[in-house]
Protein backbone atom coordinates (compact mmCIF):
# COMPACT_ATOMS: atom_id res chain seq x y z
CA UNK A 1 0.00 0.00 0.00
CA UNK A 2 2.86 2.31 0.90
CA UNK A 3 6.17 2.06 -0.49
CA UNK A 4 9.38 1.15 1.13
CA UNK A 5 11.91 2.96 1.10
CA UNK A 6 15.24 0.97 2.51
CA UNK A 7 18.31 2.66 4.34
CA UNK A 8 18.24 5.79 1.64
CA UNK A 9 21.51 7.38 1.78
CA UNK A 10 21.85 11.05 3.12
CA UNK A 11 22.12 12.56 -0.15
CA UNK A 12 18.96 11.31 -1.42
CA UNK A 13 16.75 12.52 2.00
CA UNK A 14 15.49 15.59 0.43
CA UNK A 15 13.96 13.87 -2.30
CA UNK A 16 11.85 11.39 -0.36
CA UNK A 17 10.49 14.37 1.74
CA UNK A 18 9.40 16.14 -1.02
CA UNK A 19 5.47 17.05 -0.83
CA UNK A 20 3.71 17.21 -3.44
CA UNK A 21 4.25 19.65 -5.59
CA UNK A 22 1.10 22.25 -6.71
CA UNK A 23 1.62 24.45 -9.72
CA UNK A 24 1.03 27.57 -8.31
CA UNK A 25 1.74 29.86 -10.98
CA UNK A 26 -1.27 28.64 -13.30
CA UNK A 27 -3.84 28.84 -10.34
CA UNK A 28 -2.79 32.51 -9.56
CA UNK A 29 -3.54 33.20 -13.28
CA UNK A 30 -6.74 31.93 -12.93
CA UNK A 31 -7.58 34.11 -9.41
CA UNK A 32 -5.88 36.73 -9.85
CA UNK A 33 -9.21 37.81 -12.14
CA UNK A 34 -11.42 36.95 -9.46
CA UNK A 35 -9.89 38.66 -6.67
CA UNK A 36 -9.87 41.61 -9.06
CA UNK A 37 -13.16 41.31 -9.50
CA UNK A 38 -14.09 41.04 -5.86
CA UNK A 39 -12.40 44.58 -5.11
CA UNK A 40 -13.57 46.36 -7.60
CA UNK A 41 -17.42 45.16 -7.93
CA UNK A 42 -17.99 44.17 -4.30
CA UNK A 43 -21.34 41.55 -3.50
CA UNK A 44 -21.84 41.49 -6.83
CA UNK A 45 -18.65 40.03 -8.00
CA UNK A 46 -19.14 37.98 -4.95
CA UNK A 47 -22.39 36.60 -5.44
CA UNK A 48 -21.70 35.88 -9.11
CA UNK A 49 -18.97 33.57 -8.43
CA UNK A 50 -20.82 31.97 -6.05
CA UNK A 51 -23.52 30.96 -8.71
CA UNK A 52 -20.47 29.83 -11.23
CA UNK A 53 -18.26 28.03 -8.96
CA UNK A 54 -20.71 26.70 -6.64
CA UNK A 55 -24.23 26.31 -8.50
CA UNK A 56 -25.93 28.28 -6.02
CA UNK A 57 -27.85 31.80 -6.43
CA UNK A 58 -28.10 33.71 -3.46
CA UNK A 59 -29.67 37.11 -3.27
CA UNK A 60 -27.38 37.41 0.01
CA UNK A 61 -24.22 36.66 1.48
CA UNK A 62 -25.08 37.27 4.55
CA UNK A 63 -26.20 34.05 6.99
CA UNK A 64 -29.19 35.34 8.66
CA UNK A 65 -31.23 34.86 12.78
CA UNK A 66 -33.44 32.96 11.40
CA UNK A 67 -30.72 30.22 9.62
CA UNK A 68 -28.72 30.29 13.08
CA UNK A 69 -31.93 28.99 14.92
CA UNK A 70 -32.55 26.35 12.03
CA UNK A 71 -28.91 24.91 12.28
CA UNK A 72 -29.66 24.36 15.80
CA UNK A 73 -32.53 22.22 15.52
CA UNK A 74 -30.55 20.38 12.80
CA UNK A 75 -27.71 19.25 14.58
CA UNK A 76 -27.94 16.41 17.13
CA UNK A 77 -27.52 16.77 20.95
CA UNK A 78 -24.54 14.26 20.93
CA UNK A 79 -22.38 16.44 18.50
CA UNK A 80 -23.49 19.30 20.48
CA UNK A 81 -22.33 17.74 23.46
CA UNK A 82 -18.93 16.83 21.90
CA UNK A 83 -18.60 20.09 20.39
CA UNK A 84 -18.88 21.64 23.70
CA UNK A 85 -16.67 19.38 25.27
CA UNK A 86 -13.63 20.14 23.01
CA UNK A 87 -14.58 24.23 23.44
CA UNK A 88 -14.08 23.90 26.72
CA UNK A 89 -10.60 22.28 26.35
CA UNK A 90 -9.50 24.00 23.54
CA UNK A 91 -10.53 28.05 25.62
CA UNK A 92 -8.96 26.01 28.62
CA UNK A 93 -5.47 25.86 26.79
CA UNK A 94 -5.56 28.93 25.00
CA UNK A 95 -6.73 30.93 27.57
CA UNK A 96 -3.10 29.84 30.07
CA UNK A 97 -1.69 31.78 26.83
CA UNK A 98 -2.42 34.96 28.19
CA UNK A 99 0.66 37.10 29.28
CA UNK A 100 0.55 39.70 31.74
CA UNK A 101 3.05 42.47 30.63
CA UNK A 102 6.59 42.87 33.38
CA UNK A 103 8.20 46.08 33.27
CA UNK A 104 11.85 45.55 32.93
CA UNK A 105 14.02 47.90 34.54
CA UNK A 106 17.01 47.55 32.03
CA UNK A 107 19.12 50.39 33.70
CA UNK A 108 18.16 52.78 36.55
CA UNK A 109 15.49 55.28 35.02
CA UNK A 110 14.91 53.50 32.17
CA UNK A 111 11.91 51.11 31.65
CA UNK A 112 10.67 49.02 29.30
CA UNK A 113 7.71 46.39 28.31
CA UNK A 114 6.15 44.73 26.13
CA UNK A 115 2.04 44.85 25.81
CA UNK A 116 -0.28 41.83 23.54
CA UNK A 117 -3.13 44.04 21.58
CA UNK A 118 -6.04 42.20 19.97
CA UNK A 119 -5.64 42.18 15.80
CA UNK A 120 -8.93 44.28 16.02
CA UNK A 121 -10.62 42.77 12.36
CA UNK A 122 -9.81 38.98 11.72
CA UNK A 123 -11.45 36.75 8.84
CA UNK A 124 -11.89 33.45 9.74
CA UNK A 125 -12.39 30.68 6.41
CA UNK A 126 -13.96 27.65 6.97
CA UNK A 127 -13.85 25.11 3.70
CA UNK A 128 -17.66 23.35 3.53
CA UNK A 129 -17.21 21.18 0.70
CA UNK A 130 -15.47 17.56 0.71
CA UNK A 131 -15.58 18.04 4.66
CA UNK A 132 -17.33 20.66 6.54
CA UNK A 133 -14.84 21.78 8.81
CA UNK A 134 -16.86 23.09 11.90
CA UNK A 135 -13.61 21.87 14.30
CA UNK A 136 -11.67 24.39 12.38
CA UNK A 137 -14.12 27.24 13.61
CA UNK A 138 -13.50 26.32 17.48
CA UNK A 139 -9.35 26.30 17.22
CA UNK A 140 -9.86 29.66 15.29
CA UNK A 141 -12.39 31.85 16.72
CA UNK A 142 -11.95 30.70 20.75
CA UNK A 143 -8.53 32.63 20.78
CA UNK A 144 -9.72 35.43 18.57
CA UNK A 145 -12.31 36.01 20.99
CA UNK A 146 -9.89 35.40 24.18
CA UNK A 147 -7.37 37.55 22.08
CA UNK A 148 -10.47 40.29 22.44
CA UNK A 149 -10.51 40.83 18.60
CA UNK A 150 -13.15 43.50 18.00
CA UNK A 151 -14.93 42.29 14.91
CA UNK A 152 -14.84 38.38 13.58
CA UNK A 153 -15.59 37.60 9.94
CA UNK A 154 -16.31 33.91 9.30
CA UNK A 155 -16.77 32.64 5.54
CA UNK A 156 -17.98 29.56 3.98
CA UNK A 157 -19.08 27.59 0.48
CA UNK A 158 -22.69 27.40 0.76
CA UNK A 159 -24.13 23.55 0.21
CA UNK A 160 -26.43 23.19 -3.12
CA UNK A 161 -29.49 24.06 -1.04
CA UNK A 162 -27.94 27.64 -0.61
CA UNK A 163 -27.00 27.26 3.09
CA UNK A 164 -24.58 26.94 5.71
CA UNK A 165 -23.52 23.57 6.96
CA UNK A 166 -25.85 23.45 10.37
CA UNK A 167 -22.30 22.00 12.22
CA UNK A 168 -20.53 24.98 11.60
CA UNK A 169 -23.43 27.30 12.00
CA UNK A 170 -23.72 26.08 15.54
CA UNK A 171 -19.79 25.98 16.15
CA UNK A 172 -20.06 29.40 14.83
CA UNK A 173 -22.74 30.08 17.98
CA UNK A 174 -20.55 28.46 20.86
CA UNK A 175 -17.74 30.25 19.88
CA UNK A 176 -19.26 33.53 19.83
CA UNK A 177 -19.02 34.55 16.04
CA UNK A 178 -22.02 36.22 14.70
CA UNK A 179 -21.21 37.56 11.61
CA UNK A 180 -21.16 34.37 8.99
CA UNK A 181 -21.29 34.58 5.23
CA UNK A 182 -21.97 32.59 2.31
CA UNK A 183 -19.05 32.33 0.71
CA UNK A 184 -16.10 29.99 -0.71
CA UNK A 185 -12.88 29.99 -2.82
CA UNK A 186 -10.73 32.64 -4.04
CA UNK A 187 -13.96 35.19 -4.06
CA UNK A 188 -13.92 34.53 -0.52
CA UNK A 189 -10.41 35.61 0.51
CA UNK A 190 -11.01 38.57 -1.38
CA UNK A 191 -13.84 39.71 0.18
CA UNK A 192 -12.26 39.44 3.49
CA UNK A 193 -9.01 41.51 2.08
CA UNK A 194 -11.12 44.22 0.50
CA UNK A 195 -14.18 44.06 1.75
CA UNK A 196 -17.87 44.47 -0.07
CA UNK A 197 -20.93 46.28 0.85
CA UNK A 198 -21.93 43.39 2.90
CA UNK A 199 -18.52 41.83 4.14
CA UNK A 200 -16.14 44.28 5.88
CA UNK A 201 -12.43 43.95 5.30
CA UNK A 202 -10.32 42.29 7.74
CA UNK A 203 -6.57 42.56 8.94
CA UNK A 204 -5.43 38.96 9.01
CA UNK A 205 -6.76 35.67 7.14
CA UNK A 206 -7.18 32.95 8.66
CA UNK A 207 -8.10 29.08 7.83
CA UNK A 208 -7.20 26.11 5.56
CA UNK A 209 -8.19 25.77 2.17
CA UNK A 210 -7.46 24.01 -1.38
CA UNK A 211 -5.37 25.42 -4.14
CA UNK A 212 -7.41 28.38 -4.99
CA UNK A 213 -7.77 29.22 -1.45
CA UNK A 214 -4.14 28.85 -0.33
CA UNK A 215 -3.22 31.08 -3.79
CA UNK A 216 -5.40 33.61 -3.08
CA UNK A 217 -3.96 34.24 0.45
CA UNK A 218 -0.60 34.62 -0.76
CA UNK A 219 -2.14 36.67 -3.59
CA UNK A 220 -3.66 39.35 -1.12
CA UNK A 221 -1.01 39.18 1.19
CA UNK A 222 1.60 40.61 -1.18
CA UNK A 223 -0.88 43.67 -1.32
CA UNK A 224 -0.04 44.02 2.75
CA UNK A 225 -2.90 41.57 4.19
CA UNK A 226 -1.70 38.92 7.19
CA UNK A 227 -2.33 35.66 6.92
CA UNK A 228 -1.99 33.10 8.98
CA UNK A 229 0.83 30.72 7.88
CA UNK A 230 1.93 29.44 4.76
CA UNK A 231 -0.21 26.65 3.97
CA UNK A 232 -0.50 23.27 1.81
CA UNK A 233 -1.64 20.05 2.19
CA UNK A 234 -2.09 18.21 4.99
CA UNK A 235 0.62 15.75 6.25
CA UNK A 236 1.74 13.55 9.00
CA UNK A 237 4.95 11.68 9.78
CA UNK A 238 4.43 8.20 12.36
CA UNK A 239 8.05 7.49 14.07
CA UNK A 240 7.06 3.74 15.69
CA UNK A 241 9.08 0.83 16.17
CA UNK A 242 8.21 -2.64 17.33
CA UNK A 243 6.00 -1.74 20.41
CA UNK A 244 3.68 -0.01 18.07
CA UNK A 245 0.32 -1.93 17.37
CA UNK A 246 0.37 -1.83 13.64
CA UNK A 247 -3.64 -1.42 13.20
CA UNK A 248 -3.09 1.91 15.13
CA UNK A 249 -0.02 3.12 13.01
CA UNK A 250 -2.63 2.36 9.93
CA UNK A 251 -5.10 3.71 10.85
CA UNK A 252 -3.31 7.36 12.32
CA UNK A 253 -1.49 7.05 8.01
CA UNK A 254 -5.60 6.87 6.73
CA UNK A 255 -6.78 9.76 9.14
CA UNK A 256 -4.39 12.01 7.45
CA UNK A 257 -4.77 10.07 4.36
CA UNK A 258 -8.72 11.03 3.65
CA UNK A 259 -8.37 14.77 3.90
CA UNK A 260 -7.24 14.95 0.42
CA UNK A 261 -5.88 13.44 -2.33
CA UNK A 262 -2.53 15.27 -2.23
CA UNK A 263 -1.79 14.76 1.97
CA UNK A 264 0.78 12.53 2.49
CA UNK A 265 1.85 10.73 5.14
CA UNK A 266 4.91 8.68 6.07
CA UNK A 267 5.97 5.82 8.24
CA UNK A 268 9.63 5.69 9.70
CA UNK A 269 10.43 3.20 11.59
CA UNK A 270 13.84 0.53 12.40
CA UNK A 271 11.26 -2.30 11.99
CA UNK A 272 10.82 -3.72 7.96
CA UNK A 273 7.93 -6.26 9.90
CA UNK A 274 6.10 -3.60 11.12
CA UNK A 275 6.08 -2.29 7.73
CA UNK A 276 4.28 -5.30 6.31
CA UNK A 277 2.39 -5.50 9.07
CA UNK A 278 0.56 -1.72 8.50
CA UNK A 279 0.77 -2.30 5.06
CA UNK A 280 -1.56 -5.36 5.30
CA UNK A 281 -3.73 -3.20 7.66
CA UNK A 282 -4.33 -0.32 5.46
CA UNK A 283 -5.54 -2.88 2.86
CA UNK A 284 -7.86 -3.91 5.53
CA UNK A 285 -8.52 -0.81 6.58
CA UNK A 286 -9.48 1.11 3.57
CA UNK A 287 -12.03 -0.58 2.33
CA UNK A 288 -13.87 0.10 5.40
CA UNK A 289 -13.52 3.88 4.44
CA UNK A 290 -16.15 5.82 2.89
CA UNK A 291 -13.20 8.09 1.78
CA UNK A 292 -11.22 5.41 0.42
CA UNK A 293 -10.70 7.02 -2.90
CA UNK A 294 -9.02 10.21 -1.72
CA UNK A 295 -7.22 8.17 0.84
CA UNK A 296 -6.14 5.66 -1.82
CA UNK A 297 -5.25 8.25 -4.23
CA UNK A 298 -3.33 9.79 -0.92
CA UNK A 299 -1.39 7.04 -0.10
CA UNK A 300 0.56 6.61 -3.74
CA UNK A 301 2.06 10.53 -2.63
CA UNK A 302 3.35 8.32 0.60
CA UNK A 303 6.26 6.06 1.62
CA UNK A 304 7.66 3.80 4.52
CA UNK A 305 11.23 4.85 5.13
CA UNK A 306 13.29 1.78 7.15
CA UNK A 307 16.66 3.25 9.00
CA UNK A 308 18.71 1.12 11.03
CA UNK A 309 19.89 3.83 13.58
CA UNK A 310 18.63 6.34 16.36
CA UNK A 311 20.46 8.78 14.87
CA UNK A 312 19.34 8.53 11.23
CA UNK A 313 15.52 8.06 12.70
CA UNK A 314 15.90 11.53 14.41
CA UNK A 315 17.37 13.52 11.67
CA UNK A 316 15.18 11.96 9.21
CA UNK A 317 12.00 13.29 11.44
CA UNK A 318 13.63 16.63 11.98
CA UNK A 319 14.57 16.98 8.66
CA UNK A 320 11.50 16.34 7.28
CA UNK A 321 9.35 18.62 9.96
CA UNK A 322 6.12 17.38 9.92
CA UNK A 323 2.77 18.89 10.69
CA UNK A 324 1.49 16.24 12.45
CA UNK A 325 4.48 14.26 14.16
CA UNK A 326 3.12 11.09 15.94
CA UNK A 327 5.77 9.16 18.50
CA UNK A 328 4.04 5.52 18.70
CA UNK A 329 7.31 4.05 20.33
CA UNK A 330 7.66 2.66 23.29
CA UNK A 331 10.27 5.24 25.09
CA UNK A 332 8.54 8.49 23.60
CA UNK A 333 10.03 10.52 26.71
CA UNK A 334 13.72 9.70 24.51
CA UNK A 335 11.85 10.56 21.05
CA UNK A 336 10.31 13.99 22.11
CA UNK A 337 13.77 15.42 23.87
CA UNK A 338 14.73 14.92 20.38
CA UNK A 339 12.46 16.92 18.55
CA UNK A 340 13.19 19.85 16.95
CA UNK A 341 11.08 20.59 14.11
CA UNK A 342 7.38 20.10 13.99
CA UNK A 343 3.74 21.37 13.84
CA UNK A 344 2.01 19.06 16.60
CA UNK A 345 3.63 16.57 18.27
CA UNK A 346 1.71 13.48 19.44
CA UNK A 347 3.66 10.88 22.51
CA UNK A 348 2.65 7.28 22.85
CA UNK A 349 0.22 4.38 21.67
CA UNK A 350 -2.58 6.15 22.79
CA UNK A 351 -2.54 10.00 21.26
CA UNK A 352 -3.90 9.61 18.02
CA UNK A 353 -3.39 12.47 15.43
CA UNK A 354 -7.27 13.01 15.14
CA UNK A 355 -7.37 14.14 19.55
CA UNK A 356 -5.85 16.96 18.46
CA UNK A 357 -7.97 17.39 15.18
CA UNK A 358 -10.64 17.85 17.46
CA UNK A 359 -11.03 18.20 21.25
CA UNK A 360 -7.34 17.73 23.18
CA UNK A 361 -7.33 21.18 23.49
CA UNK A 362 -4.23 22.09 21.09
CA UNK A 363 -5.18 23.96 18.01
CA UNK A 364 -4.89 21.90 14.99
CA UNK A 365 -3.94 25.09 12.41
CA UNK A 366 -0.23 24.07 11.58
CA UNK A 367 2.46 24.93 9.11
CA UNK A 368 3.04 22.50 6.59
CA UNK A 369 5.49 21.64 3.63
CA UNK A 370 8.33 21.78 6.04
CA UNK A 371 7.56 25.01 7.50
CA UNK A 372 7.60 23.87 10.72
CA UNK A 373 11.18 24.43 10.91
CA UNK A 374 10.62 28.19 11.28
CA UNK A 375 6.91 28.54 11.68
CA UNK A 376 4.47 27.97 14.84
CA UNK A 377 0.70 26.43 14.54
CA UNK A 378 -2.01 28.99 15.20
CA UNK A 379 -2.07 30.32 19.21
CA UNK A 380 -3.32 32.95 21.07
CA UNK A 381 -0.32 35.24 19.67
CA UNK A 382 -1.76 34.60 16.05
CA UNK A 383 -4.42 36.90 17.29
CA UNK A 384 -2.22 39.37 18.90
CA UNK A 385 0.29 41.81 18.06
CA UNK A 386 2.94 42.97 20.47
CA UNK A 387 3.80 46.69 21.18
CA UNK A 388 6.87 47.78 23.06
CA UNK A 389 6.96 50.99 25.20
CA UNK A 390 9.57 52.42 26.90
CA UNK A 391 10.06 55.24 29.35
CA UNK A 392 12.94 57.09 30.56
CA UNK A 393 13.51 59.89 33.31
CA UNK A 394 15.65 62.54 33.27
CA UNK A 395 18.03 60.65 35.29
CA UNK A 396 17.89 57.62 32.60
CA UNK A 397 18.28 59.78 30.25
CA UNK A 398 21.46 61.14 31.43
CA UNK A 399 22.88 57.90 32.18
CA UNK A 400 21.93 56.06 28.51
CA UNK A 401 22.14 59.25 26.08
CA UNK A 402 25.89 59.45 26.10
CA UNK A 403 26.02 55.86 24.65
CA UNK A 404 23.28 56.56 21.90
CA UNK A 405 25.29 59.61 21.06
CA UNK A 406 28.04 57.28 20.49
CA UNK A 407 26.29 54.57 18.65
CA UNK A 408 24.14 57.68 16.66
CA UNK A 409 27.41 59.64 15.33
CA UNK A 410 29.60 56.29 14.80
CA UNK A 411 26.60 55.33 11.99
CA UNK A 412 26.74 59.11 11.42
CA UNK A 413 23.42 59.78 11.92
CA UNK A 414 23.35 63.06 13.46
CA UNK A 415 19.31 63.96 13.77
CA UNK A 416 19.55 60.65 16.30
CA UNK A 417 22.11 62.18 18.26
CA UNK A 418 20.71 65.74 18.26
CA UNK A 419 17.11 64.31 19.50
CA UNK A 420 18.97 63.37 22.69
CA UNK A 421 21.54 65.65 22.82
CA UNK A 422 19.20 68.58 22.85
CA UNK A 423 17.42 66.98 25.60
CA UNK A 424 20.65 66.75 28.31
CA UNK A 425 21.38 70.32 27.22
CA UNK A 426 17.88 71.58 28.64
CA UNK A 427 18.36 69.26 31.52
CA UNK A 428 21.83 70.67 32.42
CA UNK A 429 20.20 74.38 31.60
CA UNK A 430 17.70 74.17 34.11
Amino acid sequence: MIELIANPERKDWANLQARPVMDLKEIRKMITPVLESVKKQGDNALLAYTQKFDGVELGSPVVSEEEFEEAEGLVSMELKEAIQKAYENIHAFHNAQKENGQVIETMKGVQCWRKSLPIEKVGLYIPGGTAPLFSTILMLGIPAKIAGCEEIVLCSPPAKNGKIHPAILHAAHIAGITRVFKAGGAQAIAAMAYGTESIPEVFKIFGPGNQFVTAAKQLVAQDGLAIDMPAGPSEVMVVADKSAPAAFVASDLLAQAEHGVDSQVILLTDDENLIQEVNRELGIQLEQLPRKEIAAKALQNSRAILLSSKTDLVDFMNSYAAEHLILSVEDEDWWAHRVKTAGSVFLGHYSPESVGDYASGTNHTLPTNSYAKAYSGVSLDSFVKKITFQKLTPEGLKTLGPYVEVMAAAEELEAHKQAVSIRLKQLEDS
